[in-house]
């Protein structure tokens, strides 16, 4: 893919998980959560562009912090993503405002790594951004995956669960 259809993915996905991160949404475990990041992952790895050719050791070096951060950035959303238990057993989610600084802290870590990119000469494809999106997405997934796995008396009882504990909690206003 050219550099534009790739920064076009990138926005097209990024506004997708922004608009939806912030509607309750149902968590189902049974459902294909890696399919999407597997998908971009696949698209980032198969481009030539991944790895700088004249500074291999320093674009290494930004490639591993841009998914770190993509990886921290997914498992900071998911932990400040609300969920709870309805009366039916159905468990959903609803980024909190907490979800917004952390996406603003991963987004300024990575204008931050392509600025320094640009500063030491290292030329970073969109490849390393499509990659960091494919770690957060796959993290996030994964951890509301798990998050949202709650012991047969909690979901039964209407409890709802947020950062390993389990409390009574109403429905949200949606």
């Amino acid at each position: 893919m050219s550099g534009l259809v790739d920064a076009l993915v990138i926005v097209l996905v990024a506004m997708l998980v922004i608009a939806r991160q912030f509607r309750a949404t149902p968590i189902d475990g049974e459902r294909r959560w890696w399919l999407l990041p597997a998908i971009l992952a696949v698209v980032a790895v198969r481009e030539p562009g991944v790895l700088d050719a004249h500074h291999h050791t320093a674009s290494v070096l930004l490639l591993g912090a841009e998914l770190l951060v993509g990886l921290a950035t997914g498992a900071g959303w998911a932990w400040t993503t609300r969920i709870w238990v309805e009366p039916d057993g159905t468990v959903w989610s609803k980024s909190s405002r907490a979800s917004v600084a952390v996406w603003g802290l991963g987004i300024g870590l990575r204008v931050g790594f392509f600025a320094l990119a640009a500063a030491m000469g290292v030329h970073q494809d969109s490849s390393a951004l499509l990659l960091g999106l494919a770690g957060t997405l796959l993290v996030r997934a994964g951890i509301l995956t798990r998050r949202g796995r709650l012991p047969g008396s909690a979901v039964n009882s209407g409890w709802a669960y947020v950062d390993s504990t389990v409390r009574p909690v109403g429905r949200e206003r949606v």
